[in-house]
C-alpha cells in the first residue's frame, strides 16, 4: 500500500518524539518516500540527524535556513506529499492547525498540502481530557482530517491514563487500512497462477519450460496494490512479491491443480497466467535414472487442464481470465481458448513478437473479451503490462 508513496512526517515537541525514527523505519521498509519537518520544540526531543539519517532526505526545521541560504518551500512539499503524518502532534500544534494558525513550517505545510492528513496526538491525561483539545479534535476531524486516537498507558508525568501516542506499528496498519477502504478492489478476494510447473522424470530430472513468473507477480502485486486479497500460487521461481500477498508454492501441475481448485471458490477473480505443463511422465523413477542406452524415451500422460476445471466450476458472479503463448494462428487459437475454457478475458502473448516471451522484462499483448473483441497494445515493462490487465479486469468486476 505504500510503496513509492510520498509522505511527509511532522514532529512536534513530546517525549513521543523517539516513536517517530521507528515510524520513519517502518514506512521506509514499507517502500515510502519520507520527508521530516521538525518544529523547533522537537528538537528537544529528537535530533535532526537522526531523523535524516533514518529517512535518507534532509530534514526541515525553518522556512529559511541561515548557514545554507536554503529556503524550504512549504507549498511545494505539501504538493508533493500523497499523505501527511503528525505523530507525535502535541496540544499547541493541534490549536494552531484547528484554529489556521501559520506561524512555522509544518503548520504552513499543513494549510499548503493537498492530500489525506494523519495526526496522533501525545500529551498528558488532563491535556487530552480538557475541553478546548476535544473541541480542536472535533475541528480538526471536521476539517476531513485523520485522527489516529491515543492510547491509555503510564504517561511521563508518572499519572496512568490515555494520551499515549500511539505505537509506530498502529500508525502503519492504521495508514494502510484507511488506504485500503478507498481502493477499487478493497477486500475482494483474487487468486493469481504464476511461474513454470515441473514435471519429475527422476529425483533430479524434471519436464519443464522457461516461464520466470514475472508477469505472474506484477499482476498479483498490481491486484494487492489496487486493494485485493490476493493468493499467489507459483511454480518454482526466484520472483519474490513487493507486496503482500498470500503464496502458495507449488511443483507439479498436480499440485498447482489441487492448490487452484482449493481457492477457486472463494475468489472472485482468478486470473491463471501460470506456464503449466500438458503432459507429465507416467511413472516417475524413484532412482536417478543411469545414462547406459544409446536411446531413451518416457511415456507420457496429459496433465489436468486447470483452466478448463475451473472454467467448469465457475459461478456467473466470478471472473476468471486465462493466457495463451502461441508460435502459430496465434489469434483463432487464442478465442477458441477463450470459448471452450468459459473465460470472461483471454490475454494472448506471442513468441513472433519482439520483446514478448518468457525470461523478459516486457512483454507485448492483445487481450479477447467474450465478446471476441480485441485490444492492442504497444511492446511495455511487465509492471506496465500487468497495470493494463489489471485495467481491463477492473472495468469488468465494476460493470
Amino acid at each position: 500500500m505504500l510503496k513509492n508513496k510520498n509522505i511527509i512526517l511532522g514532529v512536534c515537541g513530546s517525549i513521543a518524539a523517539y516513536k517517530s525514527a521507528i515510524l520513519i523505519r517502518l514506512l521506509i521498509k514499507a517502500g515510502a518516500n519520507v520527508r521530516v519537518i521538525l518544529t523547533a520544540d522537537a528538537e528537544n526531543f529528537i535530533t535532526p540527524l537522526t531523523l535524516a539519517t533514518l529517512s535518507k532526505n534532509p530534514v526541515y526545521t525553518k522556512y529559511f535556513e541561515e548557514e545554507t541560504g536554503v529556503w524550504s518551500n512549504h507549498v511545494e512539499l505539501g504538493l508533493w506529499a500523497d499523505y501527511m503524518i503528525i505523530a507525535p502532534v502535541s496540544a499547541n500544534t493541534m490549536g494552531k492547525m484547528a484554529n489556521g494558525l501559520c506561524d512555522n513550517l509544518l503548520s504552513a505545510v499543513y494549510l499548503s498540502a493537498k492530500c489525506p492528513v494523519y495526526y496522533a496526538p501525545a500529551m498528558d491525561l488532563d491535556m487530552w481530557k480538557h475541553e478546548s483539545t476535544r473541541a480542536n479534535v472535533e475541528k480538526l476531524n471536521s476539517f476531513g482530517n485523520q485522527i489516529i486516537s491515543p492510547s491509555s498507558g503510564e504517561l511521563a508525568s508518572g499519572l496512568y491514563g490515555e494520551g499515549r501516542m500511539a505505537e509506530p506499528e498502529e500508525i502503519i496498519n492504521f495508514l494502510i487500512d484507511h488506504i485500503k477502504k478507498d481502493l477499487p478492489l478493497a477486500g475482494v478476494k483474487v487468486m493469481v497462477t504464476a511461474g513454470p510447473t515441473y514435471e519429475p522424470i527422476d529425483p533430479v530430472r524434471f519436464i519443464g519450460n522457461h516461464s520466470s513468473g514475472k508477469m505472474g507477480f506484477a499482476i498479483a502485486d498490481e491486484m494487492a496494490g489496487l486493494g485485493a486479497e490476493v493468493t499467489l500460487i507459483c511454480g518454482p521461481t526466484a520472483e519474490k512479491s513487493v507486496r503482500q500477498v498470500q503464496r502458495i508454492d507449488v511443483t507439479t501441475a498436480a499440485e498447482m491443480l489441487e492448490a487452484c481448485t482449493s481457492n477457486f471458490a472463494h475468489s472472485t477473480i482468478s486470473i491463471m497466467s501460470a506456464a503449466v505443463a500438458d503432459y507429465t511422465p507416467k511413472h516417475p523413477a524413484l532412482q536417478k535414472i543411469k545414462k547406459k542406452e544409446e536411446e531413451f524415451s518416457i511415456d507420457l500422460k496429459k496433465t489436468t487442464d486447470i483452466l478448463l476445471t475451473l472454467g467448469q466450476l465457475k459461478s456467473p458472479a466470478q471472473i476468471l481470465i486465462g493466457f495463451a503463448l502461441e508460435t502459430e494462428n496465434e489469434e483463432e487459437n487464442a478465442k477458441y481458448k477463450l470459448k471452450k475454457k468459459n473465460l470472461d478475458l483471454i490475454v494472448l502473448n506471442s513468441l513472433n513478437d519482439t520483446g514478448a516471451g518468457f525470461q523478459k522484462d516486457t512483454n507485448k499483448i492483445t487481450i479477447f473479451n467474450r465478446a471476441e473483441e480485441k485490444t492492442v497494445y504497444t511492446v511495455k515493462s511487465k509492471t506496465e503490462v500487468a497495470k493494463d490487465i489489471c485495467n481491463q479486469i477492473l472495468k469488468l468486476y465494476q460493470a
